[in-house]
């Protein structure tokens, strides 16, 4: 659906009355027609006023679970859908925009569009993975020539080539999500964390099939079930792919990824950037991190000419290194073999698509279904050609009013955040400048790139599902690999438009909110402005706060990793930072299991300084007037019941241990509660002294 802003078109017969009568005034003597109604506001998708009061539980105090008293019938009424582990605000609205890029792609698909253009390259990627009978037709023949080439691995040379040749740009060191991957090391090409007018490239460490370092060395019982499921499940990958003493070589390929596992920094380790930030060059990884022929993995890599490295998780790089050269070489052959057929079974036949699944959706996350093959392949082609589709998207489903309206939002968050640094006792004028300056240098991205991704060097075949995203795979790893040298493209994006998410890339000092995240219940330009700046505001909001978080604060307005706080300054953030982890530490997400607050603690600056400055981007947005009660709710009660519609969410448990394990973000219901550190949220719903969530003024976090 086009959404338009209510008063365009109303503006534009106004402008078009007024040329007329400078061009042909009437007689004096005619009196002026009286001037047209104005059009009655459209409705706004959800609710009366952009909020769902449905799916509230008032029975409930605020200020005992505002969690429940926002989204409480909800949660009531709401099923995880089979085939997903957890339902949530953006889950919701990712299932629509999937629905949309469904029609554009099988449109794609059945457009006999030119050979070589994207239309077609589109359609053939989806229909290639759609064409079932020909998938299971070639069975396990796709993996012949990976898996032939593993079979003749006999030397450490043999094994660092295929390393390098593996090597993909498959990780991010600033996106918790992508922080590992399962090849042996990963690569992430990106700004120079000391000069971000230069790229550098960074090795990353990786080589686990499940998502952590815990899962192999926790002595939890649940972890411990997991490894047993897991070596099962390796086992049955060989089986499938027709290794004999498949039992045998699941046992050494799960040593070795415990070993592999040990060297592995923890979550936190890798999101300390000062931490993270070595340089090797070329001739220092051979000294540093010797067992890998860096020569054999670099020129199998394509990165023979680099002569500086970023060895983000240093020892971890040294550590996986040094394993190259001491493991047995069956262990390897076997643990490549498995990573090859485990990589590839999405798009190889059922059997091999069902135990994956069976492993990675139902024992990790609890899932019990997989996704419907259309979900899947819509995702698939996403990744693989995701700004061509994103092109189309934009044009169908994001209307320049839109575009405008969220713009306007973003440009009163950042001037309300300018009026918070403004206002801190607790900063020196020092610091101050350089925040402003920092926030000054923001560049808001909204809705798609200014230019679009080239594809023409893409082949796609129609009728090789797994030919294609190997093809695809190796091509966004050119695409990376290809910036170094180059002038930095300020203008990338690192999401495509109909990704339902926002980031803060603080190497450029932009955020970005692509075209699907600004739908209802987020935003809807059609909703009380009191709902959107508590939910998209909100967003809006915690991604500038990132620049600014226990992260962001270390980058500069350039971008660039540098120090621009005093000591004393420093020494204050961290204290109030401190507040907010301990807090986050108390929560008890299921018996036993507590969040941690230091993982968490960026997101949930980002939270608190979010919502704080939408708070007053929307009091500037008023521009003095008072707002009217609407269905029984003030507008300060409009607004955190915004932010709360944001974080509606239900899990499965297996899926909620490992967001408390693995993600930097807290989950949804614990996001809502940051309501509880705002004063305004006290008034607003009476909270008082003795409820669950209330804080002592004193107690309250506030960081910026």
């Amino acid at each position: 659906m086009t959404i338009r802003l209510h008063g365009f078109a109303a503006a534009s017969a106004a402008a078009l009355l007024t040329a007329c009568a400078t061009a042909a005034p009437p007689p004096p003597a005619v009196t002026a027609a009286a001037p047209a109604p104005q059009p009655a506001r459209p409705k706004p998708q959800v609710g009366a006023f952009g909020f769902d009061v449905s799916g509230m539980d008032t029975s409930v105090a605020p200020g005992d679970d505002f969690f429940r008293y926002a989204a409480g019938k909800w949660a009531d009424r709401t099923e995880i859908p089979a085939d997903r582990s957890n339902i949530t605000a953006f889950s919701v609205i990712a299932e629509m925009a999937a629905k949309r890029t469904r029609t554009i792609i099988e449109d794609a698909a059945a457009s006999n569009a030119p050979e070589g253009s994207e239309a077609r390259k589109i359609g053939d990627y989806f229909a290639s993975f759609m064409d079932e009978a020909r998938i299971e037709q070639l069975g396990a023949a796709p993996l012949k020539p990976e898996l032939d080439r593993v079979a003749a691995i006999r030397t450490r040379k043999d094994l660092s080539r295929e390393l390098g040749a593996a090597l993909r740009a498959d990780v991010d060191a600033i996106n918790a999500t992508d922080f590992y991957t399962d090849r042996l090391l990963g690569l992430w090409v990106a700004e120079d964390l000391n000069d971000t007018s230069i790229y550098r490239p960074y090795l990353m460490q990786g080589g686990l099939g499940m998502p952590d370092r815990e899962y192999y060395l926790g002595d939890s019982p649940r972890f411990q079930e997991l490894r047993t499921k897991y070596q099962a499940h390796v086992a049955a990958m060989l089986k499938l792919a027709g290794f004999e003493q498949a039992e045998a070589r699941a046992a050494r390929i799960m040593a070795l990824e415990t070993a592999i596992a040990r060297q592995h920094w923890t979550v936190d380790e890798t999101s300390d950037v000062l931490k993270a930030n070595t340089v090797w060059t070329r001739a220092e990884l051979a000294k540093k991190a010797p067992g890998i022929d860096w020569d054999a993995f670099l020129a199998a890599a394509g990165l023979q000419d680099q002569q500086r490295f970023g060895a983000w998780q240093d020892t971890a790089i040294a550590g996986l290194s040094r394993l190259v050269a001491t493991q047995p070489m069956q262990a390897w052959r076997d643990y490549l073999t498995f990573h090859a057929i485990e990589r590839g079974a999405p798009y190889l036949s059922k059997a091999f698509a069902d135990e994956h699944f069976a492993f990675n959706g139902q024992a990790l996350t609890g899932t019990p279904q997989q996704r419907e093959r259309w979900k899947r392949g819509v995702d698939f082609t996403s990744n693989a050609m995701g700004e061509a589709v994103g092109k189309i998207y934009v044009e169908k489903h994001f209307s320049p009013e839109a575009k405008a309206k969220a713009g306007e939002m973003a440009q009163n968050v950042l001037k309300a955040f300018g009026q918070r640094i403004d206002a801190l006792d607790w900063m020196s004028p020092e610091t101050k400048a350089e925040a402003k300056r920092k926030l000054a240098n923001f560049k808001v991205n909204v809705g798609y790139p200014d230019a679009w991704r080239d594809y023409s060097g893409l082949r796609v075949v129609r009728g090789d599902a797994y030919g294609n995203w190997q093809r695809a795979e190796l091509f966004e790893y050119r695409r990376n690999v290809g910036k170094l040298g180059r002038p930095v493209d300020r203008g990338e994006w690192f999401m495509t438009p109909q990704t339902v998410n926002a980031i803060f890339a603080p190497s450029q000092n932009s955020i970005s909110f692509p075209a699907a995240i600004l739908e209802p219940t987020f935003f809807d330009p059609h909703a009380d402005d009191a709902v959107n700046y508590g939910a998209i505001g909100g967003v809006i909001g915690h991604e500038v706060s990132h620049g600014f978080d226990d992260l962001g604060a270390q980058f500069d307005e350039k971008g660039n990793l540098r120090n621009w706080w005093t000591a004393s300054d420093m020494a204050r953030f961290k204290a109030e930072t401190k507040k907010l982890a301990d807090q986050y530490s108390a929560y008890e997400v299921l018996p036993g299991l507590n969040l941690k607050g230091e993982q968490v603690l960026g997101e949930n600056i980002a939270d608190v300084a979010g919502l704080a400055t939408a708070w007053d981007a929307y009091r500037l947005s008023l521009g003095g007037k008072t707002p009217e009660a609407i269905d029984g709710f003030s507008a300060e009660q409009r607004f955190f019941l915004g932010w709360a519609q944001n974080y509606r969410s239900k899990y499965r448990e297996a899926a909620l241990r490992r967001i408390v394990v693995t993600d930097v973000h807290s989950p949804g219901p614990y996001r809502a509660i940051t309501v509880r550190n705002l004063d305004p949220w006290y008034g607003a719903f009476d909270v008082k002294p003795g409820q669950k969530l209330y804080l002592a003024p004193a107690d309250r976090v506030k960081i910026w």
